[in-house]
This record gives C-alpha cells, sequence and structure tokens, in this order.
C-alpha cells in the first residue's frame, strides 16, 4: 500500500510517501512548507495518510508551537479526500512498532527504521530509505506503524 506520511510541524513538516510492500522511500522531504504540504495532501487520492499526533507527556506544559502543530494536524486531515480515515500515530506507537522502548531517541527510530527497511545508498546506487534526513525519518515511522 502507498502511504503518505507527515510528521508535522509548525511551519514545516517531514513527509514521506511509502510503498509498504515494496519496503521502499518513493519520495521524502524534510522540511516542506506547510501550506504546500496541505496542496500536496488535496490532491492526493492515495490509500493512506499517516499524520504523527502528539500524545499526553503527563504534566508537561505545552506551548504555542504545540497548538500550532496540532492546528496543522487538523488542516491536513480536513483537506484529504476522506478525513474519517486519516490514521494518526503517536510516537509510542512507531517506537513500539520498530520494537523500541518507550525512551528511545530519534538516532534509535533512525537505526531501526534502516535495520528494518534497508540502508539510505548514495545517488548512484540509492537504498530503499534514499532521500530520507532529518524530519522524514519520523514521518518514515510514522508510515511503518500505521
Amino acid at each position: 500500500m502507498i502511504i503518505l506520511a507527515i510528521d508535522p510541524g509548525t511551519s514545516t513538516s517531514g513527509v514521506v510517501r511509502y510503498d509498504s510492500i515494496a519496503r521502499r522511500v518513493l519520495f521524502a522531504a524534510s522540511a516542506m512548507d506547510n501550506h504546500d504540504l496541505l496542496k500536496i495532501v488535496q490532491d492526493d487520492n492515495g490509500p493512506c495518510l499517516a499524520i504523527e499526533i502528539m500524545e499526553n507527556q503527563g504534566r508537561s506544559q505545552v506551548g504555542s508551537s504545540t497548538f500550532d502543530t496540532m492546528r496543522w494536524v487538523g488542516r491536513f486531515q480536513q483537506a484529504w479526500h476522506s478525513p474519517e480515515q486519516v490514521r494518526l500515530v503517536g510516537r509510542r506507537r512507531e517506537k513500539r512498532a520498530l520494537g523500541l522502548k518507550a525512551g528511545a531517541k530519534d538516532s534509535d527510530v533512525r537505526r531501526a527504521l534502516i535495520a528494518q527497511i534497508g540502508p539510505v545508498g548514495t545517488k548512484s546506487e540509492p537504498g530503499p530509505c534514499y532521500g530520507v534526513a532529518g524530519h522524514a525519518w519520523s514521518a518514515l515511522a510514522v508510515a511503518v506503524a500505521c
């Protein structure tokens, strides 16, 4: 299945288009402008949109950037052709899907994705994760977990 997956941010987001059957990244962007990504989501008629959603962190306080990011989650979801079918994936679920513990860091997630899917490779010999960098790793984790 082809999955469009997003790691949302306040003004830019990580995004990947992932083929879960071939286990290969088809497109990746580490920091795509949210307005541009919104147009992509609106035009997408693929079978699956997955977005990372923030989870309760106990008693920790959140700032305005958290609320800005959550607004983008809602905008992306509403823009897709089947808003009720959008898969919202929390970070804990991503880590479980990769066989990681709750305390795993971003570097652990990246390492687990490479172990599960394959290497990045080079320009002349691209691997299954070719093009993935920065926030696109988190978006890829969303795709794998959904």
